[in-house]
């Protein structure tokens, strides 16, 4: 019966260890049910340690207890999953105090709700980026200017030195709200080798990179080539890799790597094949109070950060429509970048 279902089902006896797994749990914690017949349920959860307690709540109040949206973590090396989880007391026959254990995993349920989040935030902070920049650019010109006229009715020319420094900061404003207001012409698509553009980034982000900085690829040669606006992926790429160089410091390890996915979606929308490019870095990570609003415009958690790689990047990146994602743990930040493939062009690869 267990085995018919979807959910990932664990019985356990009231010492913890293992009755019996069904199929769908043999893949989730990777292994199967006549090596984890007997083993204590701590050995499978690993460092879970909330869904132990939610089998522990459980089993201490003798009724049904659930969780919705825990973490979990099958490895060291996969990636972090969410797992909804009921546990509800069941005895094997003359054993009291057994229970089952149903897991279903809703990483991909959330995983779309986060990309459809990230979706409606690209247009609420796009607008508000060009609201704002329209306001700060106004006045600039005219700041600009007063400065300029101000310098040539100054007879000291030790008194330069302050208009000098208004003019400057002025430009320094006017670059800013450029950036904030462009690029806004649609990109120019043309097919292109992915692989070469992001040799071409990995290149420039080894001659700004610290000695100590170590920068590895790990390509996909079965991904084909796509129609896009090079420029514009160069510079989204740029400011991933950048920030991966920054949060490391002055020794880690950057990987640029690609694959090629199939029958993927974006927000609520499937595609065939999807381009997936990574910068992953091992840096300390997304500090957990901006992981919310990392793409908004102006958000930064390093000082003297302007806070525009991201959402610059990130508005690049759905000019094309794609999404720029990220999974981020202390010692272990990837940002996913994921452009979809039309169907006339999977006949050739990179």
């Amino acid at each position: 019966m267990l085995d018919g279902l979807s959910t990932c089902v664990l019985w356990l006896d009231r010492d913890g260890a293992v009755l019996h797994l069904n199929e769908p749990a043999e893949d989730l914690f990777g292994i199967g049910r006549n090596h984890a017949a007997g083993r204590s349920i701590r050995d499978l959860v690993r460092a879970n340690t909330e869904l132990e307690g939610v089998i522990a709540r459980a089993r201490a109040a003798g009724a049904q207890y659930s969780r919705r949206e825990l973490p979990f973590e099958s490895g060291p090396a996969a990636p972090a999953r969410c797992i909804d989880v009921t546990v509800t007391p069941f005895d094997a026959p003359g054993q009291p105090g057994g229970v089952l254990v149903e897991i279903a995993d809703v990483t991909q349920h959330q995983r779309i709700l986060r990309e459809n989040a990230l979706l409606t935030q690209l247009g609420g902070s796009r607008a508000m980026v060009r609201q704002l920049a329209h306001e700060i650019k106004n006045p600039l010109g005219g700041l600009r200017g007063a400065a300029q006229l101000l310098e040539r009715q100054l007879k000291d020319p030790t008194l330069h030195e302050y208009t000098a420094v208004i003019i400057a900061e002025a430009d320094r404003l006017a670059a800013l709200v450029d950036a904030l207001l462009g690029p806004g012409q649609p990109p120019r698509k043309e097919p292109a080798n992915i692989h070469e553009i992001v040799q071409h980034v990995g290149h420039l982000l080894a001659a700004e990179a610290p000695s100590g900085v170590v920068i590895e690829r790990d390509y996909d040669p079965s991904l084909p080539r796509l129609r896009l606006d090079r420029n514009q992926i160069i510079q989204a790429l740029l400011n991933l890799g950048r920030n991966a160089i920054q949060a490391v410091g002055q020794r880690g390890r950057i990987v640029l790597r690609t694959r090629a996915l199939t029958n993927a979606s974006i927000g609520s929308r499937r595609y065939r094949v999807v381009a997936c490019i990574q910068v992953e870095d091992d840096g300390p990570g997304v500090p957990v109070d901006l992981k919310d609003t990392v793409f908004y415009p102006l958000v930064t958690g390093r000082p003297g950060g302007t806070g525009l790689g991201l959402a610059v990047a990130q508005d690049l990146i759905g000019r094309h429509d794609g999404l720029i994602e990220f999974d981020s743990r202390p010692g272990r930040t990837v940002f996913t970048l994921l452009l979809p493939f039309d169907s006339n062009e999977l006949g050739e690869t990179a």
